[in-house]
């Protein structure tokens, strides 16, 4: 038994196989937990039940993120729609006893101002989850303005949180040490390689997020365990992976040609081979 919970998120790109057929696969190649995507009507109080059945941790529900950009402008509807959302996954996270819910506070890459009515209506969204008993883990992804706002206003809540996303620091964060700034409040990961910012001017854009498997990439995997370690960081490491290439990208198409069997069991083995380089 390793020294630390090792879990893997569930992907639309695992072979066709649905969440429970991935879930009992995870298990049988070693992972500890999981987590999943919500979507309404997306059955998690069955996985929670599944999990407890096989001994798997549910570790985190991970919510919609295509809206979130909408609760930082003026369109009241739009943002009313984006907060419906988020608020019924805390409640979805509540019913299914899930801890944590998975954050994206921003989407896009042209805007870079952080409004207050946007962090009024977080600060709704943070009060339910409070309510509820959720913790809500806010990622690093692009616009990390938004994040940093957010984490001034609301970081000394412990229902917020930080999910640290390996390969968004790479791409989306120009390779910036968040954990410096966020490490102590750091409650998950999201841990994937990829091959940073493709664009020789730095603009930095979805398609080099590429989920790659750990040391597939250029990540710094010794330092990525040496900033785990700084933190006391002793909760589960959990990967993010997938076997999709992006639009007009490649790197992944080799996953997608093997069997899902062997790719998580690959995947496996590489987290197993990041843990152990912790101390």
């Amino acid at each position: 038994m390793g020294k630390f919970k090792l879990c893997l998120g569930t992907s639309s790109s695992f072979g066709g196989l649905t969440v429970p057929e991935q879930i009992e696969l995870f298990r049988q190649v070693g992972f500890d937990g999981f987590f999943t995507e919500w979507y309404s009507g997306a059955p998690v109080e069955e996985w929670a039940q599944l999990a407890k059945e096989k001994n798997m941790i549910y570790q985190s529900i991970h919510a919609p993120f295509h809206k979130v950009d909408a609760l930082w402008r003026e369109d009241e509807a739009k943002a009313e729609a984006a907060l419906t959302e988020l608020l019924e996954c805390v409640e979805a996270c509540k019913r299914a006893n899930v801890p944590i819910m998975i954050l994206h506070v921003f989407i896009g890459f042209e805007d870079h101002d952080p409004t207050e009515i946007g962090l009024k209506r977080y600060g709704v969204l943070v009060d339910a989850a409070e309510k509820a008993g959720v913790k809500l883990a806010l990622e690093n992804t692009e616009g990390e303005e938004y994040l940093y706002a957010l984490m001034e206003r609301y970081g000394d809540r412990d229902c917020v949180g930080f999910c640290w996303d390996t390969g968004h620091e790479m791409c989306y964060n120009h390779s910036k040490d968040l954990l410096a700034d966020f490490g102590s409040k750091l409650i998950c990961t999201h841990i994937n390689d990829n091959l940073g910012i493709k664009d020789p001017n730095g603009k930095i854009f979805w398609h080099d997020d590429l989920h790659l498997l750990p040391f597939d990439g250029i990540g710094d995997w010794q330092g990525v365990a040496a900033r785990l370690d700084k933190w006391n960081y002793s909760a589960e490491m959990t990967f993010e992976l997938t076997t999709t290439s992006k639009p007009n990208r490649h790197e992944n198409d080799m996953y997608a040609a093997m069997d899902i069997k062997d790719y998580i069991s690959e995947a496996y083995k590489r987290a197993v081979r990041l843990a152990d380089l912790r101390k």
